[in-house]
C-alpha cells in the first residue's frame, strides 16, 4: 500500500503521482466568507467556486484526470453513429464486467431514471441496502416505494465492523414474503453506501444476496458509482479476497449482478455514465429509453472525449497503486480527527471523511438541521466546502411531515488525485478549532424550501445570528490570519 513510515515512526499516506497542471486557489478572509455564505443562503451547493478554498463538496466529476486520459481524449471519434470511441469504451466495459451490452447515459441519475421508467409502477417496491437521493426521487416520483435493508450495524455511526453496507438477508426475505415477489421491482445494492458514510459491502454478502435473488426470482441491480472504494475495501478487509487482484474482485461482483449502472463522474475519473447488462431481453427493455431521453445509442448524451477518458480511467481504477489513494487519505483524515476528539464515522469509508453532526453539535435539535449548520460553519472557519448528508438531504412525506435522517453527517469529500497532504492537514486543523468552539454554532431554518431535491438549491438562514459570534471568535483566536 502507498504509505510511508518516517524516521519519527509516524506513518502517512504517500501521493503516487506528481502534479503537472495546477489551478490557482484563493483563501478569502473570514469576513468575505461570511458574505459569500449569506449570498448562498447557507447552502454550500450555492457557493460560487471562486469563493471556495478547498472544494470537498463531492468527488463527482472533479477527480483529476491523468496524462493518459488527456492524451486519449485527442483520439476521440465524434461520429454521431458508429463511433470508434463508443466501441473502445464498450470493449473496456466488457473486459471489466464481462457483460455484453452497454447503454450510455450522460451521468448516473440518468441511468436511475431509465431503470425507474422500465421497472417502477405505482405500488412497486425497490429494495436497497441504502437509498441514494436521486435514485429515491426517481422511484417515488413514479409512485414506487424505497425500502432500506442495510444491516443494523450500518446505522451505527461508530463501529469496528468492516462492511456496514451489507444487506440484511433475513429482512429481504421477509419483505418479499410480505409484499409479494410480483411487487418487487428490483433489489439495488449500492457499492459504497453514500449517505451513511461511504460504507462498503463484502463480496461474501453480495454472493449471498445473489443466491437469495435467484431463489426468490428478484432482479439484482448494482450501483457501481463508488465501486472503486468498495473494491479496495474488499481486498483490504475481507481475508478471503486478499490474494485476488482488483480486476478479479470487480469481475466477481459483476458476476453476481443482472444490471450494473454507474456514474463515470465517480467511476472512471470522467463525466458520463451508463448501464451494463448481461441479458439481451433486459437490454431490449431498456434500449428505447436512451434515444428518447439521452441521445443516440453510441453516445447517450456524453462527449466522445469524455468517453475516451473513461475507458482509460477504468484501467486506472483497477491499478492497485491508484485505487488505494482515496481510502488512504480518507483514513488519515478520519484517524487524525478521531485522535483529536472530533466525532466521525468509523471505520473510515470511501468518498470522504464524514463528521457526525449529531455529536459535534449535540445542542442543535435535528429539526434545525445540524448537518447543514455544520457545513456552513466549516466553510466559515476554513473556506472548505463540504456537503450536508442528513435531514436536509431527505424529502418531505406526501402529508408535508419531515422524516428525520438516520444520521446527520457532514461529508468532506476527497476527490481522487486532487488535494495534497498539507491541504488535508489544514482542513483537519480548522475542524479541530471549530469543534473546540462548537457551542457557538446554532441551527438553521428555511427561507426557501423547494419541493424536490431541496438540498441542491434551497436557501436557509441561521437561527439567532450565531454566525457573527463565530466570526468574532475566529478573529480573537487567529488575529489577521485567514
Amino acid at each position: 500500500m502507498s504509505k510511508v513510515t518516517y524516521f519519527s515512526g509516524e506513518t502517512f499516506p504517500l501521493e503516487m503521482h506528481k502534479v503537472r497542471i495546477i489551478q490557482k486557489l484563493s483563501l478569502l478572509p473570514i469576513e468575505e466568507r461570511l458574505k459569500a455564505m449569506e449570498s448562498a443562503g447557507y447552502n454550500t451547493f450555492l457557493l460560487q467556486n471562486r469563493d471556495v478554498f478547498l472544494d470537498m463538496l463531492t468527488d463527482s466529476g472533479v477527480n483529476a484526470m491523468s496524462d493518459r486520459q488527456q492524451a486519449a481524449m485527442l483520439l476521440a471519434d465524434d461520429a454521431y453513429a458508429g463511433s470508434a470511441t463508443f466501441t473502445r469504451l464498450h470493449d473496456k466495459l466488457k473486459d471489466v464486467f464481462g457483460m455484453p451490452y452497454f447503454l450510455p447515459a450522460h451521468q448516473g441519475r440518468a441511468c436511475e431514471h431509465i431503470l425507474a421508467k422500465a421497472y417502477i409502477r405505482p405500488g412497486s417496491v425497490a429494495a436497497m441496502n441504502y437509498h441514494f437521493t436521486t435514485a429515491k426521487a426517481h422511484i417515488t416520483e413514479l409512485g414506487g416505494e424505497v425500502v432500506e435493508l442495510v444491516i443494523p450495524e450500518g446505522l451505527k455511526v461508530t463501529s469496528q465492523f468492516p462492511f456496514k453496507g451489507n444487506l440484511d438477508l433475513a429482512a429481504f426475505e421477509a419483505l418479499v414474503a410480505e409484499r409479494g415477489v410480483e411487487n418487487i421491482a428490483f433489489l439495488r445494492m449500492e457499492a459504497g453506501t453514500n449517505l451513511i458514510g461511504g460504507q462498503p459491502f463484502s463480496l461474501a454478502n453480495l454472493r449471498a444476496v445473489r443466491a437469495a435473488c435467484d431463489r426468490l426470482r428478484v432482479r439484482l441491480v448494482l450501483d457501481a458509482s463508488l465501486l472503486a472504494d468498495n473494491l479496495y475495501f474488499i481486498k483490504a478487509r475481507e481475508p478471503e479476497c486478499a490474494d485476488l487482484s482488483i480486476a478479479e474482485i470487480a469481475r466477481a461482483m459483476a458476476d453476481c449482478s443482472d444490471i450494473i449502472y454507474f456514474s463515470a463522474r465517480k467511476l472512471g475519473f470522467g463525466r458520463g455514465g451508463g448501464i451494463c447488462v448481461r441479458d439481451e431481453r433486459i437490454y431490449r427493455q431498456l434500449r428505447g429509453f436512451v434515444p428518447m431521453y439521452e441521445g443516440f445509442l453510441t453516445y447517450g448524451g456524453m462527449s466522445v472525449r469524455e468517453m475516451e477518458a473513461i475507458a482509460v480511467g477504468l484501467d486506472e481504477t483497477l491499478d492497485e497503486d491508484m485505487i488505494n489513494q482515496g481510502p488512504l487519505f480518507i483514513n488519515h483524515m478520519v484517524r487524525e480527527l478521531e485522535a483529536n476528539g472530533v466525532p466521525v464515522v468509523t471505520p473510515p469509508g470511501g468518498l470522504g471523511a464524514h463528521l457526525d453532526a449529531m455529536r459535534f453539535l449535540d445542542h442543535v435539535p435535528q429539526t434545525q438541521y445540524p448537518s447543514g449548520a455544520l457545513a456552513a460553519s466549516v466553510y466559515l472557519a476554513s473556506g472548505v466546502r463540504g456537503m450536508e448528508r442528513g435531514t436536509l438531504s431527505e424529502q418531505r412525506d406526501p402529508d408535508g411531515s419531515e422524516p428525520l435522517s438516520h444520521m446527520e453527517l457532514l461529508r468532506l469529500a476527497l476527490p481522487r488525485r486532487v488535494f495534497t497532504l498539507s491541504q488535508v492537514n489544514y482542513t483537519i486543523d480548522r475542524v479541530r478549532w471549530l469543534y473546540a468552539n462548537r457551542r457557538i454554532v446554532g441551527g438553521l431554518r428555511w427561507v426557501e424550501e423547494p419541493e424536490v431535491l431541496r438540498f441542491f438549491y434551497g436557501r436557509l438562514e441561521p437561527i439567532d445570528g450565531w454566525q457573527h459570534n463565530l466570526v468574532a471568535q475566529f478573529r480573537s483566536d487567529f488575529g489577521s490570519s485567514l
